[in-house]
């Protein structure tokens, strides 16, 4: 696991809870991002590809997520709901990375960034999601496992 990514992801929260709070446009956000260096240490690159990737494929992922949270996807906690909206986008559009490595980078996120115990309820959601979207990665990880 890169700790440059994992400072991406990070990253990516702040500024997606910042997008939802205030509407404010993506480009100021990751403006400000740039310009105080809170950037520093992460993979710009991969911080992009998350912080526009999820606002354009909003539909997608909030649809994905509503068929597996217990509420409204806009009634969830707002860091909450950008931690799973990463961890979505990551599992949709992000094929390299493994679906284990994404689920433990969201509940570390939860527990850096989330209320108490919102860990188990980003790992549960996440888990849930990687059974249908990552399938087949899932089956040979069981089957190699088996051999």
């Amino acid at each position: 696991m890169s700790q440059t990514k994992t400072n991406a992801r990070k990253c990516a929260v702040q500024a997606l809870y910042q997008w939802q709070m205030s509407g404010e446009s993506l480009n100021r956000i990751e403006a400000y991002f740039l310009e105080d260096e809170m950037l520093k240490g992460a993979q710009k690159s991969y911080f992009h590809d998350i912080f526009h990737g999820v606002p354009k494929q909003l539909d997608v992922i909030d649809a994905v997520l509503a068929e597996f949270v217990d509420r409204p996807v806009e009634k969830i906690d707002p860091v909450e709901r950008a931690i799973l909206r990463i961890g979505v986008y990551e599992l949709i559009n992000r094929l390299e990375t493994p679906y284990r490595v994404i689920i433990n980078e969201g509940v570390n996120l939860a527990k850096c960034y989330g209320a108490e115990g919102s860990h188990k309820y980003i790992n549960g959601i996440l888990d849930k999601v990687s059974q249908k979207k990552r399938a087949t990665e899932i089956q040979a990880k069981r089957g190699a496992k088996k051999s």
